[in-house]
């Protein structure tokens, strides 16, 4: 496999990191994912842009976040994943520096890391759905960074897989904010609702092709909390993200979401983003 570093396009096992990089020491950067459909990378303007985004709320100096873009392209092409679902994952740390809390007094350049991967989708849970558990949300308050400190995020995902689930949704003051990996939408009375953008919750950019669909579909969006007593009367719950796309959730803990199968609107949206992401190649 062909990896970026800083710059350069070398083999990934000859890739190598300081012990003195503060994502190391710290988990002090950023990452994102984009998929690649057929060679053709998806909304990769709007990953990049939100990757910049949050290097400049960590104050992490990367003038040049926005060629990664190119850099995606030819990791694609030096993989020779142009025929298949791919996974392009960058990240960015604040670099190396002498360990301590505060920032470098001398400025250093950030570490940057990119690869490429072939990608294969969870088919049996995009056609039958999957099972959910609700968890406390013990994260920090800046969950519209995507932060490369995940800890929470892979307690949480670990306790939704010893019980059987894929995923994991985050409960704060008695509302759902999120996933581990994903966004949640409910339906209710053939309205969309799900979370509004908040410090609380990473703006998807699946969440927002979502949103689009629907709009262009007339099915009615309220971007307004679900309450942890509500969910239980969904009548039907889907999640979406970069790499479960549109999935539907057919159970939550112990009890069953409708009549336990994916629902109609749901089946609706999946179907008009596979259209949508054709009409992107």
């Amino acid at each position: 496999m062909i990896a970026y570093l800083n710059g350069a396009f070398l083999p990934k096992e000859d890739v190598t990191i300081s012990p003195d990089d503060r994502g190391f020491l710290f988990a002090d950067g950023a990452y994102e994912v984009i998929r690649c459909y057929d060679g053709k990378l998806f909304k990769a303007e709007a990953h990049i842009n939100r990757l910049g985004k949050g290097l400049g709320e960590l104050r992490i100096d990367f003038p040049d976040v926005y060629k990664l873009n190119t850099v995606a392209e030819k990791l694609i092409e030096k993989n020779k994943v142009q025929t298949d679902q791919a996974i392009v994952y960058f990240q960015a740390t604040r670099g190396v520096a002498p360990r301590t809390h505060r920032f470098p007094i001398k400025p250093v350049p950030p570490t940057v890391y990119g690869s490429a991967s072939v990608f294969a989708p969870h088919q049996d849970e995009l056609d039958n759905g999957i099972k959910i558990i609700l968890v406390s949300d013990t994260r920090w308050a800046r969950c519209d960074i995507k932060s490369i400190s995940l800890l929470p995020n892979i307690l949480a995902h670990q306790q939704a897989r010893d019980n059987g689930a894929p995923e994991a949704i985050f409960i704060r003051d008695g509302a759902v904010t999120e996933g581990t990996h994903s966004n949640l939408f409910g339906i209710f009375d053939g309205h969309i609702f799900t979370a509004p953008e908040s410090n609380y919750l990473l703006p998807g950019i699946t969440r927002q092709v979502v949103l689009d669909l629907a709009l262009v579909l007339g099915i009615p969006v309220k971007k307004f909390p679900i309450l942890e007593t509500q969910i239980i009367k969904a009548d039907e719950l889907f999640i979406a993200g970069t790499t479960v796309e549109i999935t539907p959730v057919v159970q939550v803990d112990d009890w069953k979401v409708g009549n336990g199968q994916p629902g109609p609107i749901t089946m609706k949206l999946q179907k008009a983003f596979y259209e949508y992401i054709k009409s992107t190649r």
